[in-house]
């Protein structure tokens, strides 16, 4: 009897001193405890819970194998009762005993120890549980150390997640960092807005200069966070075999290219119900996409846009042009394979400026109505501020819209580029 039993894990050391101890088994949970056998008097069990506070239940073990439990507050209740210490002090253990207690293997997962804890209701969460070895006695655990143990088991599989997302983030800005870079260097004056609304982003832009001028793209892949992300890898790859293939100076043939790789890879059927295959399990994804060849020597702009519209604002109009795209976009289900996007060209006066947003920007809700922030927002903040420099105009914009947005969610990434020539 000399044997102390813990009504937690957390009295053998301070939790303060100790490092968060993952535990995946039933195992971490054991805690050394006495026993009794099932012929020990209620008199000595009733010593042993009044001498021991904290304990919560006393197993009953015969031959070194657990029979049952004995519940503290059920035994000491009825100990309190008139005449009862008279009747039962001298009799055997086993009238108290639990004769079913929950009892669990020390190879159990926490997972699984958890479920078989919820189907033993209450008794299970009060009495706690008895811990056994291939069946033999080994101590006992309770509610509080495995609620612990999975806590921690969640915050540790999330901290390994945020770690592997924000390591995708670092890979996916390295992914992009030649084309800011060949931005800066080909552009005197622009800005770049790249938000992403859960660290990594399903945005990306693509910028390369070549000797008569360059080629800039704004793409806004299928969802947002980590899906969003490696749809941008693919996207990513898939333009540069479409370079390869086409050029540079076609962007409706670029994306038609893209699109019929994207559709092939992704098994995106033309007039199929995506919903209907098993392969896909009702997923459709694609992208909207701007892409923008801009002749320094022609002064010309050659755009050709998925759902993404550019806007464009020359020195001389009163109002900013929106130049919209195809309806259609990239490498869905319902965009046919041999779709054709229309290049559109235009003009291109020294000064003009050049637009490019993601939904993410214009579709923002906010504002008394709870309405999108829209395009027609967007490009008053363009002309009242159309003088000042696109770094300038780059910290308008977004100032704009978060006053919109005031306590409204981000409901999307928010990419951007602006460019003056």
């Amino acid at each position: 009897m000399n044997q102390k039993l813990l009504a937690s894990n957390d009295e053998l050391d301070p939790p303060e001193v100790l490092p968060v101890k993952i535990i995946n088994r039933t195992e971490g949970l054991v805690v050394p405890a006495i026993s009794v056998p099932p012929g020990t008097p209620n008199k000595e069990v009733f010593a042993i819970l009044e001498a021991q506070p904290n304990l919560v239940g006393l197993p009953v073990v015969e031959d070194g194998f657990p029979i049952g439990l004995i519940n503290r507050n059920i035994f000491m209740q009825s100990m309190a009762r008139p005449f009862h210490r008279e009747v039962y002090l001298s009799k055997s253990c086993i009238a108290f005993m639990d004769k079913q207690p929950l009892m669990v293997d020390k190879m159990t997962s926490i997972q699984d120890l958890s479920f078989l804890v919820l189907e033993n209701g209450q008794k299970a969460m009060n009495d706690g549980f008895i811990i056994t070895d291939e069946g033999r006695y080994l101590g006992v655990g309770v509610a509080q150390d495995m609620l612990r143990a999975i806590a921690n088991l969640q915050a540790e599989k999330n901290r390994l997640v945020m770690e592997s997302i924000d390591y995708a983030s670092v890979i996916q800005q390295s992914l992009s960092r030649p084309s800011r870079e060949a931005m800066r260097r080909a552009l005197s004056d622009h800005f770049l807005v790249w938000e992403p609304r859960d660290i990594v982003s399903g945005d990306f832009y693509y910028f390369h200069e070549y000797d008569d001028g360059f080629l800039v793209v704004l793409f806004d892949c299928t969802g947002h966070g980590v899906p969003g992300a490696f749809m941008t890898l693919i996207m990513s790859a898939f333009l540069q075999g479409a370079l390869a293939a086409v050029g540079h100076d076609d962007p409706g043939g670029l994306i038609g290219a893209v699109n019929r790789e994207v559709k092939t890879a992704m098994g995106h059927v033309d007039h199929q119900n995506v919903a209907e295959r098993d392969d896909a399990e009702g997923a459709d994804d694609g992208m909207d996409a701007a892409f923008c060849w801009v002749d320094l020597k022609q002064r010309t702009l050659t755009y050709a846009g998925a759902h993404l519209p550019i806007l464009l604002l020359t020195p001389d109009a009163k109002e900013v042009q929106v130049i919209d795209g195809d309806r259609l976009g990239v490498g869905y289900a319902d965009t046919p394979m041999d779709q054709v996007w229309q290049n559109h060209q235009l003009d291109l006066p020294e000064g003009s400026s050049l637009y490019c947003f993601t939904d993410g920007f214009v579709d923002q809700l906010g504002g008394e109505k709870r309405i999108a922030f829209g395009k027609r927002r967007t490009r008053e903040v363009i002309l009242r501020n159309r003088s000042k420099t696109m770094p300038e105009q780059r910290l308008e914009l977004l100032a704009a819209l978060q006053q919109y947005q005031g306590n409204e969610t981000r409901k999307d990434d928010v990419s951007a580029i602006g460019l003056r020539i």
